[in-house]
């Protein structure tokens, strides 16, 4: 367990959390000198930069995203924080919503990167070491790390984000060059109502960049030309005084309106506004864009900002009571506008189902209830992590992200995920894949969201925020509401999901219950 002094170590967590900022555009059409013939750019591999929905979709047929975000370290107390927006909650088609993390490694507990991998969640590159306009030893050591201590596919890790959004272009070239799909570091900063918006949907650089022109050299104009690799611009909350007026990365943290003071009525209602006229516009997309720290309700020595949780429980119950609301990961968002597919035909799309993997064995791989007591300790002085793929010999870093491994008296190495396993059947301790044709199964937990024109909202929600606050704010209220799922009754939305079950072993594990 992680004593106080330890967690108050992390102190620089909250400093570089504090980017994101953006104060008004970020380009303009004229910076922007953007063309893309859409006859020869087609998808799923070419895609122009436009306002309008992929594959000539009408708005109506179009599913309005909630692209759910958070950056930097992963450790209990932010995953705990994502989860009290995410862990009540309920797409239309009956599937907990997923959200991409951008993941840094300073303080990262890599246990944890891997249980919320196997739980369905986007694992995305934030550098090693948290640094803007990154070297290539930061976007590839991060890469090699997060597969060799937490477990996560090469193939899987497909995004990045720059830290402080710092890029340049050849920051993008150097992803490309990686074999990274899509980049996420650029913002939309002119609202959906100005006639020379920037809010494109994600889009290829076969053409060059759009987004950022203002703030980016060696971009737009038709640079950097990265054929097939994509873009997914961040899209801003605009308050009362409109362009002027932008929220980027946590919203709640800024003043609304050129206030003083934060007011979480006012940043509600205007990202009430902003949701709706995407949603009544052209359908696109909107991001909770967070740092999970400054949200978190059990990190030693700072406030619980409780009225901040409501009200951004209270945002996504509102959006969720709208028609074709889904809040996914970037991931999801690019694998549906890469195969554009009308709201009447989700109930087929494979990238917005939820399974869970059919795993009978106790082995370490990501799912809490099948590796107690298989976690290596690896008890480092700056933030001693747990691995299930055996601790280094010393802290990986951007020169050298893969050290050799620790191998104590009597104890064998661990064997690291190969490229022909997936991560929930892989064995690290013996070395073997109890995973077949035949045995590599997934229970679907998703349900039919019926015909064109159904009701197609999302269920389980927050409920009361009192509620929401109250439970997912005291960790032994987590644990008896998990066991009350186990018995079978649980709330609205809980259904058999393990993530529950997930959440008490993490608690448990920090010595929290």
């Amino acid at each position: 367990m992680l004593n106080v002094a330890v967690l108050l170590s992390l102190s620089p967590l909250l400093a570089l959390a504090q980017d994101g900022v953006i104060t008004g555009p970020t380009s303009s059409v004229e910076a922007a000198g953007y063309s893309c013939d859409p006859s020869t750019c087609r998808l799923p591999d070419c895609h122009c930069a436009s306002t309008d929905p992929p594959g000539g979709l009408d708005p109506s047929e179009t599913p309005m995203f909630i692209v759910f975000t958070a950056d930097d370290a992963i450790q209990s107390y932010t995953l705990n924080s994502v989860n009290q927006f995410l862990a009540y909650r309920q797409n239309p088609n009956g599937c907990q919503p997923k959200m991409t993390y951008y993941t840094s490694l300073n303080y990262t507990n890599y246990t944890l990167v891997t249980d919320w991998y196997v739980a369905g969640n986007e694992i995305a590159d934030h550098t090693m070491t948290h640094q803007g306009d990154p070297s290539l030893d930061e976007i590839n050591g991060n890469l090699i790390a997060l597969n060799a201590l937490a477990g996560i596919p090469l193939a899987s890790i497909k995004g990045f984000r720059a830290p402080y959004l710092n890029y340049s272009g050849d920051t993008l070239k150097k992803l490309a060059a990686a074999g990274f799909t899509y980049d996420s570091s650029s913002s939309a900063a002119i609202p959906v109502t100005d006639e020379n918006s920037d809010a494109f949907w994600p889009y290829t650089l076969d053409n060059g960049m759009a987004n950022n022109c203002l703030r980016v050299e060696g971009t737009c104009k038709g640079e950097p030309k990265l054929p097939g690799f994509w873009e997914a611009p961040m899209y801003a909350f605009f308050d009362e005084r409109g362009v002027a007026g932008p929220h980027l990365m946590d919203p709640w943290l800024n003043p609304a309106n050129g206030a003083a003071a934060v007011n979480d009525t006012a940043t509600f209602e205007y990202m009430k506004a902003t949701f709706t006229a995407h949603y009544e516009g052209k359908r696109q997309p909107i991001g909770l864009y967070t740092h999970p720290i400054h949200l978190a309700t059990d990190y030693p020595g700072v406030s619980s900002p409780t009225s901040t949780i409501r009200m951004i429980n209270a945002f996504l119950d509102w959006a969720q009571e709208q028609q074709n609301v889904w809040i996914v990961s970037t991931e999801q968002l690019l694998a549906w506008v890469r195969n554009p597919t009308p709201v009447g035909q989700l109930d087929n799309f494979d990238a917005l189902r939820c399974s869970t993997p059919d795993v009978q064995e106790n082995i370490c791989n990501g799912m809490p209830e099948r590796e107690r007591g298989l976690l290596a300790h690896c008890p480092f002085p700056e933030f001693p992590f747990f691995t299930c793929y055996g601790c280094p010999e010393t802290t990986p870093t951007p020169q050298n992200p893969n050290p050799k491994q620790v191998v104590l008296d009597g104890q064998q190495a661990r064997f690291r995920l190969p490229g022909n396993c997936s991560t929930p059947f892989w064995d690290p301790i013996n070395g073997k894949c109890i995973c077949s044709s035949s045995t590599c199964a997934f229970e679907d937990n998703s349900r039919p969201i019926g015909p064109n024109g159904a009701n197609l909202t999302g269920g389980g929600t927050g409920g009361s925020l009192t509620r929401t606050v109250g439970v997912l704010g005291t960790s032994r209220s987590i644990f008896r509401l998990m066991g009350r799922i186990r018995r079978g009754r649980g709330g609205r939305g809980c259904g058999r999901h393990w993530r529950w079950v997930w959440l008490g072993r993490l608690l448990e594990r920090w010595g929290c219950l």
